[in-house]
């Protein structure tokens, strides 16, 4: 019990292979919970004010880390198609 409240719960999986996508990057990022993995990633840009990054978490879980990073491709380019440099204005204003 002590262990999941601290974080020494199930390992985290490593990041997936990043992917060039319209002038972006995709980061896949799952994130292990009760036995499945969670679509996560982190879309980052180099700009000339420097690099913009914009992480997200999605409820969608799948069997294994593979999968979920794979999801979490297609959800990335899903957001750079819909939002595009919108994805870094958030929370601001």
């Amino acid at each position: 019990m002590f262990k999941r409240l601290l974080g020494g719960g199930a390992p985290k999986p490593p990041p997936g292979e990043t992917v060039e996508y319209q002038g972006y990057s995709i980061t896949p990022t799952p994130m292990a919970q009760g036995g499945q993995y969670l679509t996560a990633g982190i879309i980052s840009k180099e700009t000339p004010e420097g690099r913009k990054e914009h992480r997200f978490i999605r409820a969608d879980t799948h069997a294994s880390a593979e999968a979920a990073a794979s999801f979490a491709v297609r959800k990335g380019q899903q957001i750079i198609d819909e939002l595009g440099d919108r994805i870094f204005d958030r929370g601001k204003g």
